[in-house]
Parts: structure tokens; sequence; C-alpha cells
């Protein structure tokens, strides 16, 4: 793999930490601001709404330029807005800075993959999608309980200074060893819109927002479901929370791994292993060993699916692929928003703390279907999928193989 996928890691593993982290320091950020913690929850939600209409926006804006010094631009806005965020004087300029910082990722991680996938020989883009992603997955390990302990000995501030930092190391990464690659030559704006009118795109979107969804209905109430159901004491969340990263690391590694062999299987297996999994969680999460075991599993199993959910969607819009790339990012956070949304109303209906694993379960069990569907579709049309996207110029016009 390219020493370029490192840059790229180490972009990715930034955002993934400022996405994350302010979750455990919600707390502090409400103290100090002297706003409750609903209140300081609007710095997740802004966040999460930022990369949905950022993803595509920003990618918009950057059809002019390479995809190198947009990847570095990117990284600079990601700089300012946790810079932002770490000296903000009050709770108003913080969640601005929130969302300048938000704006960066859907469209980083987009044109990223497509860069990634460039990088790399036809058999091995999953995989190179996988590595770039990893930083994303090791921020869960590493960056969030480090960025928290560190937020909550030494103050939340700091905590996003470093993250700052880690954004300097990236865009210096970035400059250094990513190569300038060539403009597809002659593909407009129009040609990336085209993409969403292939409804293998749409399919492959809607995958993503369903099976990354049912990820979330659990993970999302992961800490009262562990306290006041398995037993664990509050300070054992963090730990499990560490887990359910070791297994996002595993299952993206995996995923892009196999993805490369045979894409659909893979998608089959894990999203069908992810529905019955979430499934046994309304009981596993009743023993304390059990429930460990099954939050890596959720893990594993969910970022099984990332790898090749994207090269599905790069592969659908070949020729025309980074805006279609950026916005199936949004549909991570789509799923996440959609499945919290639902989790907590079966709560709030009375069903129980292991009620959201049931409706994960169903959004996973979903997926799977359309994935069935996905294909059913392919081989409907003769087999191995030949796609077009839109009216891209001819030289961009490829026939995918599957």
């Amino acid at each position: 793999m390219p020493l370029a996928l490192l840059a790229l890691a180490i972009g990715a593993f930034g955002i993934g930490t400022t996405e994350f982290v302010i979750m455990g320091l919600l707390p502090e950020v409400a103290n100090d601001y002297g706003v409750s913690i609903p209140t300081a929850g609007y710095l997740v939600t802004g966040y999460a709404l930022g990369v949905m209409f950022g993803a595509p926006l920003m990618t918009v804006l950057g059809t002019k330029i390479s995809r190198k010094r947009m990847l570095m631009l990117l990284m600079g806005l990601f700089i300012v807005g946790n810079l932002l965020s770490a000296l903000a004087p009050a709770f108003s300029v913080m969640l601005i800075g929130r969302i300048v910082a938000s704006l960066a990722h859907g469209a980083f991680f987009g044109i990223g993959s497509v860069v990634a996938a460039d990088l790399v020989a036809p058999d091995k883009k999953a995989g190179a999608i996988a590595m770039m992603f990893t930083g994303l997955t090791v921020a869960n390990v590493v960056g969030v309980p480090l960025g928290t302990l560190v937020g909550q000995s030494v103050g939340w501030r700091v905590t996003f200074g470093i993250v700052a930092a880690l954004g300097v190391v990236g865009l210096a990464g970035i400059a250094r060893l990513v190569p300038d690659l060539p403009k597809a030559e002659g593909v407009r704006l129009r040609h990336e819109l085209a993409a969403f009118k292939n409804v293998q795109v749409l399919l492959a979107m809607a995958m993503t927002v369903l099976g990354f969804g049912g990820v979330f209905a659990a993970i999302t109430y992961i800490a009262p479901m562990m306290t006041h159901v398995a037993g664990f004491a509050d300070g054992s969340v963090t730990w499990l929370l560490v887990l359910f990263g070791l297994g996002m690391v595993g299952g993206n590694l995996v995923g892009g791994k196999f993805a490369d062999r045979a894409l659909m299987p893979m998608l089959y297996v894990s999203l069908g292993a992810l529905a019955v999994v979430l499934a046994l969680f309304t009981l596993t999460a009743h023993d304390k060993l059990l429930s460990a075991i099954t939050i890596a599993l959720i893990g594993a199993l969910g970022f099984a699916t990332v790898p090749p959910l994207q090269k599905r969607v790069l592969d659908q819009a070949h020729g025309a692929p980074t805006l279609a790339s950026a916005v199936n990012i949004g549909a991570f956070n789509l799923g996440n928003a959609l499945s919290a949304w639902l989790g907590g109303i079966v709560i709030a209906a009375g069903l129980g703390y292991t009620a959201p694993n049931w409706v994960g379960a169903v959004l996973a069990t979903g997926a799977l279907v359309l994935a069935f569907l996905s294909a059913a579709l392919e081989r409907r049309v003769g087999g191995p999928s030949t796609v077009v996207t839109g009216s891209a110029p001819a030289g961009q016009r490829a026939a995918v193989h599957h």
C-alpha cells in the first residue's frame, strides 16, 4: 500500500477523534459554559448535520480544483474549526467551531476514498479504502479514550487543541505524500449529479443508511444498557467502547480484504450476521461477558460493511464518483441520526433499554434485503453490471464488472 494512504489515515484519525470525543466531554463543556447537558448535546447534533450537508456542498465547491488540493483545504478547514472550538469564549462560538470542522468530514472521506482507490490496482481498491478508514476506527480505540482522559484531567480545550495539531500533521502528510492526480478530463458537476440517476448508487446509499443505522441503534444507548441491564459500573463504559472500537478496526480491515475478492457476498455475510448479533444482544445484554463480546462483534460486523459499500458506490458511479462517494459518507450520519431517534422512541415507549437492539436488527435486515435486491437487478440486466454514468464524456464512460 502506498505511503499516501498513511497521510489519509492520519487525517481520518483526527476527524474520527473530534467527532466522537465530544460525547465523553459533554459534562465538562456544559459546566464551563453554564448550559444544560441537553443543550451541550447540540454540539453532537450540529456536527452530524454539518457532515450531512457539508459533504455534497464542499464536494461541489471543490470540483474546480485537484483532489489533492481539495483534501488540503478540507484539512485546513478542520484545523480552523477545532482551534475555534478550543478557544471559544461562548457556547455559541464553540457550536460554530464544531460545524466548521464538520464541513470537512464528509468531503474528506468521500474524496479520500476516490484518491485511495486511484492509488492502487483495481483488485486492491476496497483494501485501500479500508486502509484510510483505519484511521477512523483507530480513533475510537486510541484517540477518543485518550482525548476524554486529557479533557477530564487538564481541560477539554486542551483536547481540541491536540486534535487541531493532528490536523496539521495530516495536512503536512497530504502535502508531502499524496500525488497530485490529474482530474478526470471533461467531468463536470452535471456528470457527478447524473450518478444519482443510477438506481444501484441509490440502493448502495440506502444500504449504508440502514446497515450502519443498525449499529448505532444499539451503540447510542450502550451506556444505560450496560449500567442498568448488564450491571457494569459507569466507569466501565469507556472500556466497552474501546472493545467496540477494536471490533471496528478488525472488521474494517477484513471487509476491505474480502470485498476486493467478492463484494456482494461480503455484504450478505456481514449484514446478515449483524442482524442476528443485534437481535441476540437483547439476550446477551444481561450478562457482562457475553455483552462485552457482543459489543466487539457489532463493531466488527458493522464496519465490515464500510469498505464494500463505499467501493460499491465508487464502482456504480464510475467516471464521476466524487460527489456520490461524499454523499455516501453523509448517509452514514443519516443512519446514525435515524437509528438514535428510533431507539429513543422504543425506550420512551417503555420497552426497556435493550429495545433499540431490535430496532438495529430490523434496520440491518432491511439493508440485507436491499443487497439481495441490488444483486437481482444486476442479474436481470445481463449478469455483471455495465454502468454508464449519466452523460459523462465518452472518454470517461466505462463498464464496471463485478
